[in-house]
């Protein structure tokens, strides 16, 4: 006669079977394929940094590139990189993503675009009581506002591209590991990236029906001219707790981001620490792949304990910090 052990060990086998096979049919939306070469991708913020990655890796597969920013000079500079790297000419656009008139113009321009990837970001790491509003407010405006901007005036065009090709859509918005857990110093920078979250799972029920597919990026810090400003004015606090998650290159980032944008991945993290994140604030984002939302099923509890630890980790920090004052 089998012993219960024995038959435990039978049966966990087959309930991740069952586990898997409900997950693969309740996954939502279905998989897909978002394909890139002869197609129109354009990149905001594409002068520099991940964007300027972006725009490169994209180029060299076969995309007509487009760039948006609002530096002339920069972007010209940008384009000739491109060129050099690539052999490709990107088209260059000059905007503020703040303003809706002079974004919608550019769209315009530029003529319907099948992946728009919404890469522009400013940070100014900041205590929020330290930091004037105006501040705050203009990191909204160009994180959060700006992708609303470039949103609107992209939809109409998009649907009706991806209605005449019968292929699939994307857009893609940078967030950061920031849009996934508040960290000192950040606060006005979190709520623009944690704002994408909602502003990205409500889009893609809005156009899932029209063949459009919605990415959440979330890279780690990154080796950009960016950073290197943002680090000269980070509190004390804010570069012990942040740079746990360490540094990635801004090529390695672009990689990561249009691997996943090409799969339709709706949350793309971009090294360990940001899988692990993933799996701690999946929540109720979409999910297309089956094995995937079996590693947050089954992670969901212990990366709950995990998260706990780091709090535990980060607080103990902030007060041994305060109490050396």
């Amino acid at each position: 006669m089998a012993s219960p052990f024995l038959l435990l060990l039978l049966l966990i086998p087959l309930c991740l079977l069952v586990l898997f096979l409900a997950l693969s049919f309740l996954a939502r939306p279905k998989s897909v394929r978002i394909p890139i070469k002869n197609r129109h991708v354009l990149i905001t913020g594409g002068s520099s940094g991940i964007g300027l990655a972006l725009a490169k890796a994209a180029a060299s597969q076969g995309a007509h590139v487009s760039i948006l920013a609002r530096n002339a000079k920069r972007l010209e500079e940008a384009r000739e990189e491109i060129k050099l790297a690539t052999g490709h000419m990107a088209r260059v656009l000059v905007a503020d993503v703040r303003d809706p008139q002079a974004v919608a113009q550019a769209l315009e321009e530029s003529g319907p675009v099948d992946v728009l990837v919404c890469n522009q970001g400013v940070f100014v790491p900041m205590e929020l009581e330290k930091q004037d509003l105006e501040e705050a407010k203009f990191m909204i405006d160009v994180n959060l506002m700006g992708t609303f901007h470039l949103i609107k005036a992209a939809l109409p065009g998009m649907k009706s591209r991806a209605r005449e090709t019968g292929l699939p859509a994307s857009i893609a918005i940078m967030s950061s590991q920031a849009g996934q857990v508040g960290v000192y110093g950040y606060t006005a920078y979190s709520a623009s990236k944690f704002a994408l979250r909602g502003l990205a799972e409500s889009l893609q029920q809005e156009v899932i029906a029209h063949n459009i597919h919605v990415s959440m990026i979330f890279p780690p810090d990154t080796a950009t001219p960016g950073l290197a400003e943002e680090q000269k004015k980070r509190p004390e606090l804010t570069t012990i707790i942040a740079g746990s998650s360490g540094e990635m290159k801004a090529e390695d980032v672009a990689k990561k981001a249009l691997d996943g944008l090409k799969e339709g991945q709706f949350i793309i993290p971009c090294n360990f620490d940001g899988t692990m994140l993933a799996i701690a604030t999946a929540g109720l984002s979409p999910q297309r792949s089956a094995v995937t939302a079996l590693f947050e099923v089954l992670g969901a509890g212990f990366m709950r304990f995990v998260g706990i630890g780091f709090q535990w980790n980060w607080y103990s920090t902030i007060q041994n910090w305060h109490a050396k004052r």
